[in-house]
Formats: C-alpha cells, structure tokens, sequence
C-alpha cells in the first residue's frame, strides 16, 4: 500500500482519491478550508495553508508519505524540490509542477525554448504597465494572473477603458503571491480543446481522443468527447503535446490545451494532473478515466493504449448564491429518469455565485451526433436548481 498527499482537495481530488481507494491506497487530503470534496472519501484530511512551507513539512513528517500529487497551483512549490530530493515522489515532477504553477515560466519555455506556437503575449506588473502591455498586443486581448485555477482572475479587454477593471479583477483571482499579469492577443480560433496527454514510467507516450470545450470568464461550462478536428491538426497538437511534457519529465496525466485556428495549432495552457474539461470521461468515454490513467501512470502500470468507448457530453451545475452551507438540489429524479444519462454532485461545503457544484452527462453509441448530445447535457443541467438555506 502507498500514501498520497494530495495538495488540493476539489472535485479533481476526488475522484482521484476514489481511483486511489479502489487499489487499495491511502490518501490524505489536504486544503485551506475543511470538508473539501476530496477529504469526504480519504484517509485522513489536513486543513493548511499551502503556500506555508513549514505547514507542509509538518505533514510530511506527520505521515510517511511515497508520493505528492498537486490539484492546485497555490503551493510553495520550491519545497516540492526539497521532498523530491529526500525520496517523495512529486507527481509528476517538482520541476513540472513549479512550471505550471506560473503562466509565465510555462509560456517562456513552450514559446522561446521549445518553439512551440502561442498567442503573442507580454507581461505587466503594474497598471502603467499594462496598459503598455495591452497597447503592444493591441485589443482585444486577454489578461491572466500569472497564477491562477479554473478562469480566476480572467478578463477579455475590448476597450482600453477596461484595462484598469481587468486589473483589479486580475489581482482578486490571483492565487500565491504574484502581483505580474500576462496579457496575451486573442486568437481568433475555430475551437478549444484539451489533449489528456499520459507520459508513463516504462512505456510510451499517449493521448486521449480530444476534448472539445466551451468557457465562459475562464471558466469551463461544457465539454465532450471527442473533439471534431482534422487528424492534421490532431497530429499536430499531439507533437507539441509529446515536445512540452518529455521537457517537464515525470509520469501523469497533463491537461494540454489548444486552440485550433484557420492558421493552424496553438498551445495555450498546461496543467500536470486530470483537467476540469476531462470529468466528461467518467461517462466512460475511453477504456480508462483520466482519473484512472493518472494513478496507473503514477505507480508505473502498464497502460497498453487508449482507445474511445463512446462519445459524451456534458455541462455544469453552478451555484448562483453565497451560502454558507451546501445546497438541495432540485430536479435530479428528471435527470435520473433520462436514459444514458447521469449526473455527479461535488460535496462542496459552501456556495458563491458561478462555483460548479456538480456536472450532468450524457452518451450513446459511436453514430451519435455531438452535438445532440451537447444539448442534452445542457437541457438536463438546466432542470436541476440549487435550494440555499
């Protein structure tokens, strides 16, 4: 039996603590606040600060642990070298992940070291500076914090009016202690996508069928799988996939994603652990879950190949109050009543306006339409509404 820390405890970590449990592992699960998605299924939970690194050494000396697997980017990431060094294995790498912490270090590597094509961009650590920034990109454009998860912090800028708002908002979504913003131009891209890349101890490379997804204030409301792309393009995305996490090292599941344009492939963001957009294959859309595939990695088991079951879709459930308690929600007996059809509730303790609360899926048979299925993943979610107390 191995133990997992595991550095963020949402609904990521929680199935990824499910796939833990089911071979027989011990998981404990950490995060700044209590009875977090993940904590709900694990061993033992700790609630810390991560960005404390003494907080962290504590755990460590606490448990015995074999290996550290991030769900967050706020992590004093520097003592993830000092675990990896003592023996702990950092998944995938402490290297990979003090990289994709921060918007800036992974851009530079993907776009000056490995030539990889990206949206021009520059950084901004002030608001002088950035409306600098915005006037060298030009509008519209988009504008990060350097550090941060799932949209936090994101604007599109179509004015230079704007840019002061996008600040501030950018400050408010930051995550760790970086005050500097990346300002990239917008591409005008056909579709985004995600490519669930698995780089593995003692074999090979592979790739996921493509996740296609929609976003809105950066934040993920749909996906489906597989992506409708030209194998051109499927084949491009892979090599710039293949190139970004052989530098990084370690074994896992990336979320590598993508914008597809009329002039061609560009690589947007990276993520080295199971992406938001991916929960669509826990509707058993391939042989193996990211969930799954990302543990297999992990321990060094064989994965053979990957290979598409079905297509799926889903789409979100958003809370859309503040409460300090978890919610009812309404409307899952017309959910449960649809064939094919299937939905899974987070655990959050708590709401705030947008926060996903949970997902409804749905699939068939390889003939089926996406985008039929599209709609009805949207037209379930749509049914179910949250009670506040």
């Amino acid at each position: 039996m191995k133990t997992f820390l595991l550095l963020g405890s949402g609904e990521l970590g929680k199935e990824f603590t499910i796939s833990a449990k089911r071979y027989g592992h011990k998981v404990i699960a950490t995060d700044r606040y209590a009875h977090a998605p993940a904590m709900q299924v694990a061993d033992h939970s700790e609630v810390i600060n991560m960005l404390d690194g003494d907080a962290l050494q504590a755990i460590v000396d606490k448990y015995e642990i074999d290996f550290i697997v991030p769900e967050i980017e706020a992590i004093r990431t520097e003592k993830l070298f000092e675990f990896e060094k003592s023996g702990i294995e950092v998944v995938p790498s402490a290297k990979a992940v003090n990289y994709t912490m921060d918007r800036k270090a992974i851009r530079d590597l993907a776009a000056n070291e490995l030539g990889l094509k990206t949206a021009n961009y520059r950084y901004a650590k002030d608001e002088t500076s950035l409306i600098n920034a915005v006037k060298e990109i030009g509008i519209p454009c988009v504008i990060k914090p350097l550090m941060s998860s799932s949209g936090k912090g994101q604007s599109t800028v179509k004015d230079i009016s704007e840019v002061k708002e996008a600040w501030r908002y950018a400050q408010e979504g930051s995550r760790g202690d970086k005050v500097e913003v990346i300002v990239e131009a917008f591409v005008n891209f056909n579709s985004e996508i995600t490519l669930l890349t698995v780089t593995q101890k003692y074999g090979p490379t592979l790739f996921c069928p493509p996740i296609g997804h929609i976003q809105k204030g950066g934040d993920y409301q749909e996906s489906w799988q597989p992506a409708c792309i030209s194998n051109e393009d499927i084949l491009r995305a892979q090599e710039m996939a293949n190139k970004v996490t052989y530098e990084l090292g370690g074994a896992g599941i990336w979320g590598v994603e993508f914008f597809i344009a009329d002039d061609g492939v560009y690589f947007s963001e990276l993520s080295p652990r199971p992406h938001d957009t991916g929960m669509v294959t826990l509707a058993g859309t391939q042989t193996l879950n990211e969930f799954e595939l990302h543990l297999r990695a992990i321990l060094g088991l064989p994965i053979p190949e990957i290979n598409l079951v079905r297509p799926a879709a889903n789409a979100v459930i958003l809370a859309k109050e503040h409460s300090n308690s978890s919610p009812n929600f309404i409307g899952l007996e017309q959910v449960s009543r649809e064939q094919k059809s299937d939905f899974r509730l987070f655990g959050k303790p708590d709401c705030r306006p947008n926060r996903r609360m949970g997902i409804v899926f749905t699939y068939d048979d390889l003939n089926t339409s996406i985008t039929n299925l599209r709609q009805k993943a949207r037209s379930l979610a749509n049914k179910i509404r949250l009670e506040y107390d």
